[in-house]
This record gives structure tokens, sequence and C-alpha cells, in this order.
């Protein structure tokens, strides 16, 4: 059995339920955590439909919280979440906002393990991101 993850009639991703399950569950975390809609609407038979307005703007408020961390523990614990959704971002279409997640920089870091276990560089942390992200789409079937 498996599920469907669609923009309008453009199947996104089409995970087994198992996997679906847990990429639900961890939306709703991240949603809870950034305080704002993922655009990841409820699964109801087997389907859910994704807003691309809201999806992008969780999209790029999910990239800012996790630059401004450099807890390892954090950094570890959400990359496989990030780069599904970097998948199903590009898969949709949208335009990632890499700029505003590199002035989370700036505005500070939150969640500091210290000594920090890895303080890239903005293109470095741009890079390491979008790479994962490469080497999961292969194994996201749509």
């Amino acid at each position: 059995m498996s599920q469907y993850y669609d923009l309008d009639d453009q199947t996104l991703w089409n995970p087994s339920n198992g996997v679906s399950r847990l990429f639900m569950s961890q939306v709703g975390v991240y949603q809870a955590e950034l305080g704002m809609p993922s655009g990841i609407g409820a699964m109801q038979a087997d389907e859910c439909q994704i807003d691309p307005i809201v999806f992008k703007a969780f999209v790029d408020a999910l990239l800012t919280w996790h630059r401004r961390t450099s807890h390892a523990v954090m950094v570890a614990l959400s990359e496989g979440f990030i780069a599904t959704v970097l998948v199903l971002a590009e898969r949709a279409g949208i335009e990632v906002n890499w700029q505003s997640a590199g002035s989370a920089e700036v505005a500070g870091l939150k969640d500091v393990q210290v000594p920090t276990a890895w303080d890239p560089s903005e293109g470095e942390w741009a890079a390491a991101v979008q790479q994962k992200s490469r080497e999961l789409g292969r194994f996201m079937a749509a």
C-alpha cells in the first residue's frame, strides 16, 4: 500500500504507508516547532494535497530554523526531514529562499551546543543541505 502527496493532479511523492505515517508525524512536529502550517493537507483516502503557497513559506521558515541551530543532535534529527521537504519543493517547482535562511546567521544562533559540532560557511551549509536532498530524491518514487 502507498499514499500520494499531490499538487493539483501531479503526484510529487508516492511513499509506502509506513514512511508516509512517519513523515506526517514529523510534519506535525515541525509545524509546532515553527508555529505555522506546512501546507501539507490531511491524508484522506491515501491522498493529500499540498498548498504551494503555504508550503513555500513553511520550507523557507524550516531552512531558516535549521540554519539558526548548531546543536549537533538537533541538526542530525532534522536533516532527513528537511531533505525530504526539499525534494517535494523541487518537484512542486517551488523556489526556496536560501537567502533568507542565510540571514539567520546574522540574527543569531539558537539552540547552540558548545563547542559547536559544525559551523560551515553559508555556501557550505546550503551545498550540504542541497546534496542531501538530491541523494534522497533518488529514493522517493513519484
